[in-house]
């Protein structure tokens, strides 16, 4: 891609800093700018594929900067803010689809690599059925970055570090940032507080979800809360990590069921019991994690009312 002069002009200068006194709009601006540093720092590793973890901090940029711009909607000039957070919205399903491959493949051979030998080869064989998801999605993805809305993104986000119009004159940006902060850890209490006795997948996997709005939240907002919100910010990051272990294994259980539905109604035996042994160590690590999210969740609460 040719970078504009707006956005070479943007990473070339210094990362953009603001006081305590600053509106809100502007520490929304100087996060884009963190993030959009991170979303090109990691581009070009994305487009080459040979780390993983490239993709991933390129899409965790962009899940940053939407929620950055969700959480301060109330302060942001939303003609402007809405239909840059829904841009972002189209980069981050650009990225999906290649990130939860890698997740998934990793995950499932290096669960099939302690497999006594004779059953290693069944399960590659199995799991091989996933890498013609894996190069169309990316070729999906690459299409999209290659593409002129890609370009135009990033020129708006640039722009954005600079120019983010805000409706939050004369307000005081500490006190309005807590009040976010803790709204957003309202909200995940009553949908805590509102699960049955046996939560379904699906709501565990809800749970998650507000979890990451109150940490991107909470991270809009510390460098101006301090050590109350850094205490939150580490103990949702742990509530998200049991829960988001508890999803992965969902997704593997439910894909591994539906590779050995796509060999027909008689699967070679050797691969089906391969299939079996990895679907047993999925529904072991729900089971577990199950049992462990509400110890991270005590973490989380206790952390929250101190904010």
């Amino acid at each position: 891609m040719a970078a504009t002069r707006l956005l070479e002009n943007v990473l070339a200068a210094e990362p953009v800093e603001v006081g305590c006194k600053a509106p809100i709009a502007a520490h929304v601006g100087a996060g884009l700018d963190q993030r959009l540093r991170a979303l090109r720092a990691h581009e070009a590793g994305t487009r080459v594929g040979e780390d993983p973890e490239e993709l991933h901090q390129m899409r965790v940029s962009v899940r940053r900067m939407r929620a950055m711009l969700r959480s301060a909607r109330p302060f942001l000039d939303r003609d402007e803010s809405e239909p840059l957070r829904a841009e972002l919205g189209w980069l981050g399903r650009a990225l999906g689809p290649v990130r939860d491959l890698d997740v998934l493949l990793e995950r499932l051979r290096a669960e099939s690599a302690d497999l006594p030998e004779s059953e290693r080869g069944a399960a590659e064989r199995l799991i091989s059925g996933l890498d013609g998801d894996y190069l169309r999605a990316r070729d999906d993805m690459l299409a999209a970055l290659d593409s002129d809305r890609y370009d135009e993104l990033l020129e708006r986000l640039a722009r954005a570090t600079r120019e983010l119009p805000g409706r939050d004159s004369g307000v005081d940006a500490a006190a309005q940032l807590r009040k976010l902060v803790r709204r957003e850890f309202r909200k995940l209490g009553k949908a805590v507080g509102a699960l049955p006795a046996e939560p379904a997948d699906a709501e565990l996997h809800a749970l998650r979800i507000d979890g990451k709005r109150l940490r991107y939240t909470a991270e809009l907002a510390e460098p101006l809360l301090g050590a109350p919100v850094k205490r939150l910010i580490k103990a949702t990051k742990g509530f998200q990590d049991v829960l988001g272990e508890h999803q992965d294994a969902c997704v593997a259980e439910e894909r591994i069921r539906a590779l050995l539905d796509g060999l027909g109604p008689r699967p070679d035996a050797s691969i089906a019991f391969a299939a079996g042994r990895l679907v047993e160590r999925e529904e072991f690590r729900k089971a577990d994690r199950r049992a462990r999210w509400p110890e991270s969740w005590e973490a989380l609460s206790s952390a929250g009312d101190a904010v």
